[in-house]
């Protein structure tokens, strides 16, 4: 038997703070061996234009292997279509057959804003107050709504390229509750005690001197080859972390490091060691913290698990029979 569990039904049965409480549990479960990840695979349809990611892992806590697939076909919006979908597969521990498969294209854009959550959670200072938000897209949104869950905005600066898409967000955002408003670059990093990063970009978007002591920077936009927000050469002393640090070295932020022989293994940390206590994070008030998201495959297998149940229980879930 094989369960489908629709858009529509995941947004009715989870929340950002349900994603960000299994995002905490996962990455600690992570760091204590009892969940893995496995290789990333890439892929593009006919048109080379197109790109398709598919992520890997086994989720220890829910005893549930399974794989996400991610695409991006930029001619989708013409259609009528979102350019950007996603779903997870989940499988049975016991006999690799499917159990089921859920629409996951608001779970990533959930999943991804509780991962900036948690990381400003556990790594930016206790009395951050103001967060420099740089990106003006769907994802930016939900990251400005998810770091609200966990510390006490005063202030969201939003910027971006175009003036009026930062002064777009920035009213969407104070219709959600938010005290934003659109800034510049470089002077609203004067301000910042948090900086989030929800680009595309494939160049730094920021310079690394401008980054006030003490602030704490998420680096969202880079889950694959040739894509960079931040500059190679980070403050001095700055901390690395990561989601998982061998991933963010090969397609995230800190490949590029990585391939100068700047970065190795040693040198980013998983959040999970912060939260399952193995390691002390941010160790200073004057300390900048850099964390980056690649996204991984645990993520989406957690909160699609716990979708799948609470679908279930609430009849939002369709069963069919594959034989």
């Amino acid at each position: 038997m094989l369960t489908l569990v629709s858009e529509a039904a995941a947004r009715r049965v989870v929340d950002i703070d349900d994603a960000i409480a299994e995002t905490e549990a996962l990455l600690a479960a992570l760091d204590r061996g009892e969940s893995l990840l496995f290789p990333a695979v890439r892929g593009h349809g006919s048109d080379k234009a197109t790109r398709f990611g598919v992520k890997a892992g086994y989720d220890g806590a829910n005893q549930v292997p399974g794989l996400k697939v991610g695409s991006y076909w930029p001619g989708n919006r013409a259609r009528g279509l979102g350019n950007h979908g996603s779903t997870t597969l989940l499988l049975d521990d016991a006999t690799g057959l499917p159990t089921a498969i859920v629409a996951a294209t608001w779970l990533t854009a959930l999943r991804t804003a509780a991962m900036d959550a948690v990381a400003v959670k556990h790594l930016a200072r206790a009395d951050a107050v103001t967060l420099v938000l740089i990106g003006s897209g769907h994802q930016a949104y939900y990251d400005a709504l998810a770091i609200a869950r966990v510390r006490s905005l005063r202030a969201v600066i939003v910027c971006a390229r175009r003036s009026e898409a930062a002064a777009d967000l920035a009213a969407r955002l104070r219709d959600a509750g938010l005290p934003a408003r659109a800034g510049e670059l470089p002077q609203a990093l004067a301000e910042a005690d948090i900086v989030s990063t929800v680009t595309a970009a494939t160049a730094p978007v920021l310079q690394a001197a401008d980054l006030r002591p003490g602030c704490h920077v998420s680096a969202m936009g880079a889950d694959g080859p040739g894509k960079q927000e931040l500059p190679t050469q980070l403050p001095a002393g700055a901390s690395l972390w990561a989601d998982s640090p061998q991933q963010s070295l090969t397609m995230g932020e800190f490949q590029h490091g990585h391939a100068a022989g700047a970065l190795g293994t040693d040198d980013v940390r998983a959040l999970g060691g912060v939260i399952a206590g193995r390691i002390r994070g941010r160790t200073s008030p004057d300390e900048i913290t850099v964390f980056d998201s690649s996204g991984i495959a645990l993520q989406d297998l957690a909160i699609a698990a716990l979708v799948l149940r609470r679908a279930r229980e609430a009849g939002l879930a369709l069963d069919v029979d594959l034989d």
